[in-house]
């Protein structure tokens, strides 16, 4: 309080001594002696306005040791505001009591001059002084990408030293820039000149500012900066922002998705509110990895509840509580049943009557699933198609599953099995009425799910190693799981029935790239990389699309729907019936004969 007091009786001080300052400035010696008692009256009222402006505009409330050009803004306002009264006050004054008009304007622009010099001073002062007394030590810092998300990051940096950072230099490729000063700052570049500019400034740190960058770029500049021997960190992604992951200013290390990062996924949220929005959503397998992200990307576009189906009791309970915590507007409802169980399903559509269903309960172990075809069907082709029933029945308006690029020429009893859960889709949606949707989704594999390829390679290097690899050509496509929900959400929105849909991955990665990348990211040393051999049911390149399948555009750019060949209904769920007698005997072989019968593309060979 004090503080603040203290303040208002300077910004007092500054402003109406700028009054007299003025008359001495425009007047001559022999002329000021006559305007004395002028002086005295016209300082006296402007004293009585200005404390009267400055109650009113408030600026001493602001931080003065943190002012920025918004607080200067906003004091020049108040300060010309105050002038232009002055300038009034003028011209209503007798005759005889003569102010030359020129002394409001001197005076207001002393006054800004002054208020803005003391700001600008305790400030330096305050900066200054946490210097001098070391309160931390501040790596010298070279910020690559003088943006505005640099140029935000590096004011940040000059004012709070308790981060411990001091920015020396910008890095840019735009050479409009190159060589000019930013806040201070020197902009050198262009970005591959990162090892000898930060030898020249004895760098210790370098940080990644440019939150939309490509993967490539990022893999280009941490392996300059590993090279180099300094430590690097990065932004978070514009979308990881827009999703609210991460504060802008918020650095972390450099991460795998970073190096596989590409352009942010533009999402038409009208489409996709239009059909989540104060609707009942079901999201079946919601406690895994890309359950549990559609569920936290459907919760914020105001669902009218969710209901978390899944067998896993410890993951639904923690998606639930996740959902709780961070939406507790919506309205969750958890539910522990098998896609397998037909009745208990029933009684949850009819208890809950969802309006929206994300199908992602599967079996996806590729090995596992090899060695135990008739659970793979049962989970995978007849869990799907007791939802895809049930959806018929309940009249939900949108259906959408979630399959796999392993579905494509499916060398894998896994992989045959989503193709076949494609065609149960397609097979009900062929049924469906009016206003209702069917479809499937299809993409490649999500970093970071649950038994993926990083999360292994982690865990082979905590051991100590080696790190696995099963063969030096194995290529795959990669998304992040919050890329992949979103995009599900929107081809939901495509609202066309009887699709499936194939997801823009990008460019194939080698599996040992990846994992080159994850042993030098974990700063682990000495860490051998093992190639141990194809497993079955593998391949060595995946695809989204067969030969005989032709790709059409959406409105969505990363969205693609696939022309694919109808199953007849009848015929199909004949078929059906045969090989879930089969996998109801554990007749493995025959679930692969019949596999191969249903799926003439399918190479799954015989146990």
């Amino acid at each position: 309080m004090q503080n603040r007091v203290l303040k208002y009786v300077i910004d007092l001080f500054i402003w109406t001594l700028a009054a007299p300052l003025a008359f001495v400035l425009r007047l001559s010696g022999e002329r000021l002696t006559g305007y004395l008692n002028i002086i005295l009256i016209y300082t006296l009222v402007g004293l009585l306005l200005k404390a009267l402006m400055l109650g009113f505009s408030k600026p001493h409330l602001r931080i003065w040791h943190r002012v920025s050009l918004i607080d200067l803004q906003h004091l020049a306002r108040a300060v010309a505001l105050g002038g232009l009264l002055m300038v009034l006050l003028t011209f209503l004054l007798p005759v005889n009591f003569s102010v030359p008009r020129s002394v409001p304007v001197i005076s207001t622009a002393l006054a800004l001059i002054g208020m803005t010099a003391v700001r600008v001073l305790t400030r330096t002062y305050v900066t200054s002084d946490r210097r001098r007394h070391g309160e931390v030590v501040r790596k010298r810092t070279l910020i690559v990408g003088a943006g505005e998300a640099g140029t935000m990051l590096a004011r940040e940096m000059l004012n709070n030293a308790a981060a411990g950072f001091v920015p020396v230099s910008f890095l840019d490729d735009d050479p409009v820039k190159q060589g000019r000063l930013l806040m201070g700052l020197p902009i050198n570049g262009p970005l591959s000149a990162l090892p000898q500019v930060a030898q020249q400034l004895a760098v210790e740190e370098v940080v990644i500012a440019m939150p939309s960058v490509q993967g490539t770029l990022i893999r280009q500049l941490t392996s300059a900066a590993r090279a180099a021997h300094l430590r690097y960190r990065i932004l978070p992604s514009l979308g990881e922002i827009l999703q609210g992951q991460d504060a802008l200013f918020q650095l972390r290390d450099v991460n795998v998705e970073d190096l596989l990062r590409r352009t942010p996924v533009r999402l038409d949220l009208d489409s996709i509110a239009r059909y989540v929005e104060n609707r009942t959503v079901l999201v079946t397998g919601a406690g895994g990895s890309i359950g549990s992200e559609i569920v936290r990307q459907v919760a914020r576009f105001q669902p009218h509840q969710i209901v978390l189906l899944g067998r896993g009791e410890n993951s639904i309970f923690s998606i639930q509580q996740e959902l709780r915590m961070n939406w507790p507007e919506v309205p969750t409802v958890a539910i522990i049943a098998d896609v397998r169980g037909r009745d208990r399903l029933r009684q949850v559509f009819d208890q809950y009557r969802p309006e929206v269903v994300y199908h992602a309960a599967a079996h996806k172990h590729v090995p596992l699933m090899e060695a135990q075809p008739g659970e793979a069907v049962l989970n995978n082709v007849f869990g799907t198609r007791n939802i895809a029933e049930l959806c018929l029945d309940f009249q939900v308006q949108r259906l959408v599953n979630i399959s796999t690029d392993k579905a494509v020429n499916p060398s894998s009893v896994m992989g045959s099995t989503k193709r076949l859960a494609e065609m149960v889709v397609s097979a009900a949606a062929q049924r469906a009425k009016l206003g209702q949707a069917f479809m499937s989704v299809r993409f490649g594999n999500v970093l970071g799910s649950r038994g993926s390829v990083v999360p292994t390679f982690l865990a082979q290097i905590r051991a100590g190693g080696p790190v696995t690899v099963t063969h030096p050509d194995m290529v795959r496509f990669f998304m992040t799981i919050p890329e992949a929900a979103r995009l599900v959400l929107q081809a939901g929105g495509l609202a066309s029935n009887n699709n499936v849909y194939v997801l823009d991955m990008g460019q194939p990665v080698k599996i040992v790239d990846l994992a080159r990348d994850v042993v030098q990211l974990s700063g682990a040393r000495d860490i051998e990389i093992v190639f141990t051999g194809t497993r079955p049911g593998e391949k060595l390149y995946e695809e989204l699309l067969t030969a005989s399948e032709h790709v059409g555009r959406t409105t969505h750019q990363d969205i693609m729907v696939a022309a694919l060949e109808h199953p007849h209904p009848e015929l199909f769920g004949e078929e059906l019936t045969v090989i879930e007698r089969q996998a109801l005997a554990g007749d493995g072989e025959g679930v692969r004969r019949t596999i191969r019968r249903l799926l003439p593309e399918s190479t799954v060979n015989s146990a």
